[in-house]
């Protein structure tokens, strides 16, 4: 395959934007081109997906609202310029392998498959037998978690929502005395971590009201969304081994939305001494495309400025460059009632990634700073995405104020927490002037009674 030339743009670590973030480039995917779509030819994110013709898992790029078959491609032979190494890694059922691989690749893959689905080129576009073999429909396609996940890890990053929250338990002592020294957080639950669609069983735990006497077992009260970042780690480190901030970027594969669903009754009754548990580890909804940061570069800025009397930052989480993104995350609420009555989803909450008082490279610096070892595919989490506005507040809790100030659905009814067949949508995307808009997709789950 020959569509253009790459060379200047080949195998080298991404500092600034290149050819593949030009804002002028099209596809021969028309859909893709439409005005505030998620996937145009500029954002390419991977996910894994089958079909009901081929029930077997395999690596795909979004574009539009088609799927491109990297296992198709590769056994066509469209994809021979990348190296053996890396179209083995894109021929497996997961990301893991490719994650493993590191930026060269990653880069290397992104500049050929931009190529190959540009308006320009005609390898693809002009040949209905290729077409038919490697490009699906994402309606037709059954998503799949997009990489085997060892471990997962929520962190607390957001300053608002640490805040907001330690001021309704803890109003004289809202943050703890380490917040602002180290990134907090704590070790989630693999296994549980499901797919954008997935429907979510209200979970049953142990609670204790305040004026009773001893805690009872039964179905979860105050059922919460959390509105957040992921982002999967692609080669890691080994054991004993810590990573510095001066190449954690390189250790970042790409972001995912997330909905860290939280029982806030079981939560205030177990967090103390160790954190969360059972309020966590019920369910943890993903969207199916990874964007890459290399798609995301026109959008990396540094952080928010610290305030004057925050304490210095300890020299391992020193920036070494800007680590910081302006993606917009929104949630929306869709009552039963109102998909019965054909009623769209309420927006309930617009933050900005950017507000986070630590960065993804901050996060992974500090979980790898004892030399624990991160490995290609492990999932790391912002917490809650929360702003300075009532209406940019990341989770219900938050939002209404611990109940207090409920929220009014187009249907008539009020919500303080999650009831039975609600539907929480999380959507995000990324765009300023001179760049193309490009998206995360959708992270979805509908809550069910408990069982």
């Amino acid at each position: 395959m020959r569509c253009g030339d790459r060379s200047r743009y080949a195998h080298h670590a991404m500092t600034n934007t290149d050819h593949t973030h030009d804002p002028s480039r099209t596809s021969w995917i028309e859909s893709a081109n439409a005005p505030g779509a998620d996937f145009p030819v500029q954002n390419l994110p991977f996910g894994v997906f089958s079909t009901p013709a081929d029930e077997s898992p395999r690596i795909g790029v979004a574009i539009g609202d088609q799927v491109l078959d990297l296992r198709a491609a590769i056994d066509a032979g469209l994809l021979d310029e990348l190296d053996p190494e890396t179209r083995c890694a894109l021929h497996a059922p997961s990301l893991n392998m490719f994650m493993a691989l590191g930026r060269d690749a990653w880069v290397a893959t992104r500049s050929v498959v931009s190529t190959l689905l540009d308006a320009s080129c005609p390898t693809v576009r002009d040949s209905d037998e290729r077409r038919r073999a490697m490009v699906v429909p994402i309606a037709e396609a059954r998503m799949h978690v997009p990489a085997q996940i060892g471990d997962y890890t929520d962190f607390y990053a957001s300053l608002h929502h640490a805040t907001n929250v330690g001021s309704m338990f803890r109003p004289d002592n809202p943050l703890m005395p380490n917040w602002k020294h180290l990134p907090v957080g704590y070790h989630g639950r693999a296994s549980s971590v499901v797919i954008d669609g997935t429907p979510v069983r209200r979970p049953k735990g142990q609670t204790k009201a305040d004026d009773a006497a001893l805690p009872e077992y039964g179905p979860c009260r105050l059922l919460d969304y959390e509105m957040e970042m992921g982002f999967y780690v692609g080669p890691g480190n080994e054991l004993g081994s810590p990573i510095a901030m001066g190449s954690a970027r390189d250790h970042l594969f790409g972001l995912s939305l997330v909905n860290d669903w939280s029982a806030r009754d079981v939560q205030k009754w177990e967090y103390q001494p160790l954190g969360p548990f059972n309020a966590k580890n019920f369910a943890t909804t993903v969207s199916p495309w990874v964007v890459t940061l290399e798609a995301l570069e026109p959008y990396r800025v540094d952080g928010p400025p610290r305030s004057s009397d925050d304490p210095p930052t300890i020299d391992y989480l020193q920036p070494a460059e800007a680590g910081a993104y302006h993606i917009t995350v929104e949630v929306h609420l869709r009552s039963q009632a109102m998909r019965e009555q054909d009623m769209p989803a309420m927006l309930i909450s617009r933050g900005d990634f950017f507000d986070m008082y630590w960065t993804m490279s901050q996060m992974l610096v500090h979980h790898a700073s004892t030399g624990c070892n991160m490995k290609p595919g492990d999932l790391l989490a912002s917490g809650t995405i929360s702003g300075p506005t009532d209406d940019s507040r990341g989770c219900l809790l938050e939002r209404t104020w611990r109940g207090r100030d409920p929220l009014h659905l187009p249907d008539g009814t009020q919500r303080t927490f999650l009831q039975d067949g609600d539907e929480v949508i999380l959507t995000g995307y990324a765009q300023r002037e001179g760049a193309a808009r490009i998206g995360l997709g959708r992270c979805r789950g509908i809550v069910l009674p408990a069982g």
